[in-house]
């Protein structure tokens, strides 16, 4: 038995090995591949550096335990299915278009600061005993969380310039709304000021939902 901490952490190590390989097998053809590269080795470089200068943060979340089946699945769907996008984009022999790309920068960007900064605020608020969280980054999303994370990988969707690439944040999207009700229902019974907090804000999208 191992952790999910543990098999994302290797899933993310699988990817971009993958990454490597396309770019060995199709190399770099113009700005498509290299902004793809570029974003998606780095987010999961990040992801595993992260966790030695700050490692409370992941350690507190994936902390459930998995057997052998569950690690091949978060290698399969972490590591081998969420790069899909690199497959397309670097078979893709269209260039990148400044639209495109002034929309997936964004994207990506805000998407890792939203994520990141929504985290570190949850992670800091347990350790000082704080009950729900509904300030700051939290304040207008009650799962902004998700929200970066989906933010980001709609990011490389769109540099993979491919409909097929969609499937992965649509997968995440769907796995984000069953946790979400699973949350949901959780914080309703172990906070006072849920409800409050739900008339107030939104699940997952601004505005919208």
């Amino acid at each position: 038995m191992t952790t999910q901490l543990t098999a994302i952490n290797w899933a993310k190590a699988i990817t971009i090995a993958l990454i490597c390989i396309l770019i060995l097998l199709f190399g770099i053809n113009g700005q498509r591949q290299i902004l793809y590269a570029c974003m998606h080795i780095s987010y999961c470089l990040w992801w595993l550096i992260e966790q030695k200068i700050y490692p409370d943060r992941r350690q507190q979340i994936f902390t459930e335990k998995v057997g052998a089946g569950g690690f091949i699945a978060a290698l399969l769907i972490v590591g081998v299915f969420y790069t899909l996008p690199a497959f397309l984009a670097f078979t893709n022999p269209t260039d990148l278009s400044l639209i495109t790309t002034a929309i997936a920068i964004p994207l990506f960007y805000f998407g890792s600061l939203i994520n990141t900064a929504a985290d570190i605020q949850k992670s800091t608020a347990k350790t000082a005993g704080v009950g729900l969280v509904r300030t700051g980054v939290w304040s207008g999303v009650r799962h902004v969380n998700y929200t970066g994370d989906l933010m980001r990988y709609l990011s490389f969707s769109v540099v993979a310039g491919s409909i097929w690439a969609f499937l992965v944040p649509l997968s995440i999207l769907l796995l984000y709304i069953q946790r979400i009700q699973v949350k949901e229902a959780s914080m309703r019974m172990k906070y006072k000021d849920f409800i409050d907090y739900k008339l107030k804000s939104f699940r997952l999208i601004p505005g919208i939902w």
